[in-house]
């Protein structure tokens, strides 16, 4: 079930509680409220602020990270690190960049970087 946010209309005619924004849960298809539980003084239905990280990987990304991986599972790190390294400049990723470098040093390649 969904969460709303609410807050009085007129903040200072409102309780603590529906003078600062509160949470509803209720059902999709229920009315909205239209006054406050704990005092009944109108309100309202607010947007609420979600803060979310959604990160899409693309099919290439999935398939390098996965192939990088197995080089270094199976101790092959010059092969891990030329494909993390070589990917990394066509999509300017820093921290796969960085991965590359760790597995050159893990390669013996001390003065790559």
């Amino acid at each position: 079930m969904p969460i709303y946010e609410y807050e009085a209309k007129a903040p200072k005619k409102g309780c603590e509680k529906c003078r600062g924004r509160f949470e509803v849960i209720q059902g999709a298809g229920e009315k909205p409220l239209s006054k406050c539980p704990y005092c009944g003084a109108p309100v309202r239905k607010v947007v609420s602020w979600c803060h979310a990280a959604v990160i899409e990987t693309s099919e290439e990304a999935a398939k390098v990270e996965s192939k990088v991986k197995a080089y270094e599972k199976e101790g092959m790190w010059s092969h891990a690190a030329e494909l993390a390294d070589s990917y990394s400049e066509k999509v300017k990723d820093p921290s796969l960049k960085t991965r590359a470098l760790e597995d050159y040093k893990k390669a013996g390649y001390e003065d790559i970087g």
